[in-house]
């Protein structure tokens, strides 16, 4: 049994290899993210603009579409309680994105089903169409996020 057991572990050993080699030799290199944000929870906005913040400070290219109540985080008007422990909103984590390099586009349902227009929404941010967006959720060089 002493064999076997000590076989068991050398096979697991050897197997876990590749996925560990596999694991290090990603950290950092992905280059692009599509970060899709559509809840409504204020900490679930905070804290996905806080990890596309970090990445963007990692130097991916962080792109970010905003759907349904999230879209709201573009508007000129956004108001929305600070979040601790920075004492920021969703939506100024967004602007703070835009200024590093950041794309944000609204969805294409949004300002269609809202009673706001492409003037509402801060400058930087678009109308995302859907032919492009779907490129980017498949193309595989592109690491796709969902809040």
């Amino acid at each position: 049994m002493f064999k076997s057991i000590k076989a068991l572990a050398a096979a697991t050993l050897i197997a876990a290899v590749p996925f560990g080699v596999q694991a290090d030799s990603h950290n950092g290199s992905v280059e692009e993210v599509l970060v899709i944000l559509s809840s409504d929870s204020l900490q679930t906005q905070g804290m996905a603009m806080v990890l596309s913040n970090t990445m963007a400070q990692q130097g991916a290219k962080v792109n970010v579409l905003l759907c349904d109540q999230a879209g709201d985080l573009a508007l000129k008007s956004y108001e929305a309680p600070a979040l601790k422990p920075k004492n920021v909103t969703p939506g100024q984590m967004l602007r703070s994105l835009l200024k590093q390099g950041g794309q944000a586009k609204v969805c294409a349902l949004y300002l269609p089903n809202s009673p706001y227009g492409k003037d509402d929404l801060i400058d930087g941010v678009g109308v995302a169409m859907p032919p492009e967006m779907s490129g980017q959720m498949l193309n595989p060089k592109i690491r796709t996020f969902t809040f």
